[in-house]
């Protein structure tokens, strides 16, 4: 029997921008794993985003149910709200932020079945205090642990 697949996401950033990182806990009857990658210089919204994108990318198969919980109302909304959507349709026309991950979100959803759901940040939601931790402790990470987020664009000065 095919279980739903639980995500839950965080992502992090010090300084924003500064170096970041993301958290992210799958789970599925009762295995449970924890992903997480630290980065040089991004921003909060890239590391949630990459959380989710890092959960979905894990999944071996195609065609599940999932219920995807995050803090960050960006994500959710640009979701639940159709903003994403109307994003693709019109090629991120108003310099739309982070298309590099949008679009590879975008294209991981059409494999799956997905809800997501809004979580409080910092507050009573047990994994998602493990996700917040997974985030930080990879953001603060040693030096030569943080990757380069070939994506992010810094704001025009």
């Amino acid at each position: 029997m095919a279980h739903d697949i639980i995500i839950y996401t965080d992502g992090s950033s010090r300084g924003n921008p500064g170096p970041g990182g993301y958290g992210t806990i799958l789970m599925s009857g009762t295995h449970k794993k924890e992903l997480a990658q630290g980065y040089k210089h991004t921003t909060n919204n890239r590391m949630e985003l990459m959380a989710v994108i890092a959960g979905l990318k894990a999944l071996k198969k195609e065609n599940q149910n999932i219920t995807i919980y995050s803090d960050s109302q960006y994500v959710v909304k640009a979701v639940t709200e159709g903003w994403l959507n109307k994003w693709i349709k019109t090629n991120f026309k108003g310099n739309k932020k982070n298309p590099d991950l949008w679009r590879e979100y975008f294209e991981l959803s059409k494999k799956h079945n997905i809800k997501f759901k809004w979580v409080k940040g910092h507050a009573t939601n047990f994994y998602n205090n493990q996700c917040d931790a997974l985030a930080t402790n990879a953001a603060d990470g040693a030096a030569h642990t943080l990757l380069v987020d070939e994506g992010y664009q810094p704001e025009e000065q």
